[in-house]
């Protein structure tokens, strides 16, 4: 078997990890069940370009499970889990191309490992894999049915894909599922990112100015669970809606040239490029803290600190110190990277429990529809969400009313009044 992968050895020790996500899954769990008796995915081959996590090889097994050629490799060299790698390799024979930490020419080189398997489906967390094929390896390209896609930057990147008439199949936006983004990006990013900031900088929240960049779902995330450990929380944005709305959920709301004065930690989850720049570095004050949970490492912009820094040091495990000529200090978490991946662990597994299901349902939907979907970004359809959350509810013993035929008629009715 083709794979590349840093240490074999790791295999035990990542193979009770995966079962201790496993355990947290029980969605995922159910559909991995049925697709177990109907093979709905045999013979298809799927390359996923995804965090290289427990979470993730529960879904890689699913999928097997479903009787599809499963290729992982790693959409973050920073979250590659080593130990799960070589699990899914040795213990699964699932061929992986992913190493924790690897440079850019061997991550470029992993996601060509898994494209030469010509994908029918892809499976994108960020948009690389997608990109390159349309880019490099047009060739394969008649072989690939459709896609799906995990994060914001990834659905940004293929609607614009859509609008200049280059997207060559349809890309199903799981991230916009509301079982995936409510979960997610609010629940999921909102803990995982103060996780990886008070694992990276042992720093009490309580009684800070911490600024929050975005007020998307994953910006209220954050927002809420920093809010919840004492913070005094401030809002950056671009969009009149979501500063509005921050504003009524109780929020300082400024433009960040002003919050970069006051704030003593900031968080970036805007998907966009530079939303933290010189003119930003040079108000903040002495011992500022500076993380990103956006999917790429552009939305801080890392050259203009070096280039303004007069000394820089590594002064703990994912924490830089760049020194600037008057001597302030700011402090870059995880080199600009998603930093509750980098510095921590993830969504835990019960948050991407509802991801990961709409991920398989949606690989399924693709392969049994392919043929009626054109090139473009859809949404995932509203059954599969819903099944989604009634498998989430089912998990949990919760039970919920249903509609009497009296109630569908009147609300499918005009002839109703008052």
């Amino acid at each position: 078997m083709d794979f590349d992968v840093k240490d074999l050895s790791l295999a035990e020790k990542g193979k009770l990890r995966i079962e201790w996500a496993e355990m947290d899954m029980p969605v995922l769990r159910q559909i991995r069940d049925r697709f177990k008796k109907e093979k709905p995915l045999k013979d298809v081959r799927i390359a996923a370009c995804l965090h290289v996590t427990t979470e993730t090889a529960n879904l890689m097994i699913t999928l097997k499970e479903g009787g599809a050629e499963v290729y992982l490799t790693a959409s973050n060299p920073l979250s590659t889990q080593d130990d799960v790698a070589a699990a899914l390799v040795k213990e699964f024979d699932i061929p992986v191309f992913a190493i924790h930490g690897e440079d850019r020419d061997t991550y470029y080189k992993h996601l060509y490992a898994v494209l030469d398997k010509k994908p029918n489906i892809t499976m994108d967390d960020g948009g690389d894999l997608i990109s390159t094929l349309h880019k490099e390896k047009k060739e394969l390209l008649p072989n690939v049915l459709g896609g799906t896609e995990e994060t914001t930057t990834g659905v940004i990147r293929f609607k614009a894909m859509e609008k200049d008439g280059v997207l060559k199949f349809p890309v199903i936006a799981v991230n916009d599922a509301y079982t995936k983004h409510l979960f997610d990006n609010r629940y999921g990013t909102g803990q995982s990112t103060i996780d990886g900031l008070l694992r990276a900088t042992n720093r009490l929240l309580a009684g800070s100015t911490f600024v929050v960049a975005g007020y998307g779902w994953c910006g209220k995330g954050v927002a809420m669970r920093a809010r919840g450990m004492g913070a005094e929380v401030i809002i950056t944005e671009v969009d009149p809606l979501k500063a509005l709305e921050a504003r009524m959920d109780g929020y300082r709301v400024m433009p960040m040239i002003e919050a970069a004065k006051v704030g003593d930690f900031f968080v970036t989850v805007t998907g966009n490029t530079k939303v933290i720049d010189r003119e930003h570095f040079e108000v903040m004050k002495d011992g500022a803290i500076v993380s990103n949970s956006g999917h790429f490492d552009v939305e801080i912009n890392i050259e203009a600190l070096e280039e303004m820094a007069v000394s820089k040091r590594e002064i703990r495990e994912n924490v830089k110190e760049y020194k600037l000529k008057d001597g302030r200090r700011i402090y870059l978490l995880a080199e600009g990277r998603l930093v509750n991946l980098a510095a921590a662990e993830g969504h835990p597994a019960q948050v991407m429990d509802m991801s990961f299901a709409n991920q398989a349902l949606s690989a399924e939907y693709i392969y049994k529809n392919h043929t009626k979907l054109e090139p473009k970004v859809y949404k995932v359809p509203d059954e599969l969400d819903l099944e989604v959350a009634r498998l989430k509810l089912k998990s949990m013993g919760v039970e919920i009313d249903s509609l009497t035929e009296e109630q569908i008629n009147y609300l499918s009715s005009w002839q109703h009044g008052t």
